[in-house]
C-alpha cells in the first residue's frame, strides 16, 4: 500500500517523511486547490526528505482549460521541477468540452520523462469518466488520482472500484479526497486500490502575535493560524493502511 501526502510547506513534507509516507505531492495555495510551488520550495523540500517528491504543475486555480501562455508556463515549470530534483509531476488538462486534452497532455508527459506522471482530479470533472480513463491511459500517464467523479472518494467508492477494475495493470488508480484514518480501511477493502492520497492537515496556531483584524490579504487569509501535517497523524494513518488487505497487487510497468 502506498501513501501519498499532499503538502505545501517544508515542515509538512518533513512530517510526512518522518511519519512513514511513501511520497509527497508538493504544491502551494492548497486553499485554491493547489498550484505549482516555487522552485525554492521544491529545492528546500528535496534537501530534507528522503521520500519521493511529486510536484503539482498547475499555473492557476479555477478550471483546467489552459490558454497557450498558460501551457507555456506548465512546460517551463516541468523543466524547473526536473532540475530541482523532483521524482514526478502531477498535471491535468481538459478541453473546453470537458474531454481530456490528449494532445497537450502527451506533450507534457514526454517533456516530463524520465519522471513519473500523475494525471490529477481534473479527471473528475471530465464529461465521461470511462472514456477519460482510456484517454489518460493512451496519453501514457503512470497513475490517475480520482474521487470517482464525486465530492469525495467515499461517495465515489463504487465508481472508483469500477475504474480500478477497468484499468487493470495499465495504470495505477490512486484515490483521494476525504479519505481519513477512520474510513481508509473500509475504502480500500471496497475498491481494491493500492494507493491513497490525503492531506491530513491540522489547523495550527500562528506564531504571529499581532495582526490587523480589519485587514485580510487574500480571500482566504487567516494570519492567526495555518494548516500543517503532523507526523503522528501520518504514522497512525500509515499503520491503519498497512493493516488493510486487498489481495494480490497487479504488476505495473513504469518508466
Amino acid at each position: 500500500m502506498i501513501l501519498e501526502i499532499c503538502v505545501d510547506s517544508v515542515e509538512s513534507a518533513m512530517a510526512a517523511d518522518s511519519g512513514g509516507a511513501d511520497r509527497v505531492e508538493l504544491c502551494s495555495a492548497l486553499r485554491e486547490g493547489g498550484i505549482t510551488p516555487s522552485v525554492g520550495l521544491i529545492s528546500s523540500v528535496r534537501k530534507v526528505v528522503s521520500i519521493d517528491v511529486f510536484v503539482l504543475i498547475r499555473p492557476r486555480g479555477g478550471d483546467f482549460v489552459y490558454s497557450e501562455p498558460e501551457f507555456d508556463v506548465m512546460q517551463e515549470d516541468i523543466g524547473a521541477a526536473k532540475r530541482a530534483g523532483a521524482n514526478g509531476v502531477v498535471l491535468g488538462l481538459l478541453t473546453s468540452e470537458g474531454r481530456i486534452d490528449a494532445e497537450r497532455t502527451r506533450q507534457l508527459i514526454k517533456l516530463a520523462r524520465p519522471l513519473q506522471v500523475t494525471f490529477h482530479r481534473a479527471f473528475d470533472v471530465s464529461i465521461d469518466l470511462e472514456t477519460s480513463l482510456e484517454e489518460v491511459i493512451d496519453c501514457g500517464a503512470d497513475r490517475l488520482l480520482t474521487s470517482g467523479g464525486e465530492l469525495n472518494a467515499m461517495r465515489g467508492m463504487n465508481r472508483i472500484a469500477q475504474l480500478n477494475q477497468a484499468a487493470g495493470s495499465r495504470i495505477r488508480i490512486m484515490a483521494g479526497a476525504g479519505i481519513r484514518q477512520s474510513n481508509v480501511r473500509t475504502f480500500v477493502q471496497g475498491t481494491g486500490v493500492r494507493e491513497i492520497h490525503t492531506s491530513l492537515n491540522t489547523r495550527t496556531p500562528s506564531s504571529a502575535r499581532h495582526g490587523g483584524i480589519h485587514v485580510k490579504i487574500g480571500s482566504h487569509a487567516d494570519e492567526f493560524s495555518r494548516f500543517l501535517v503532523m507526523e503522528k497523524d501520518v504514522r497512525r494513518f500509515k499503520s491503519t493502511l498497512h493493516g488493510t488487505r486487498t489481495g494480490a497487487e497487479p504488476e505495473y510497468s513504469l518508466p
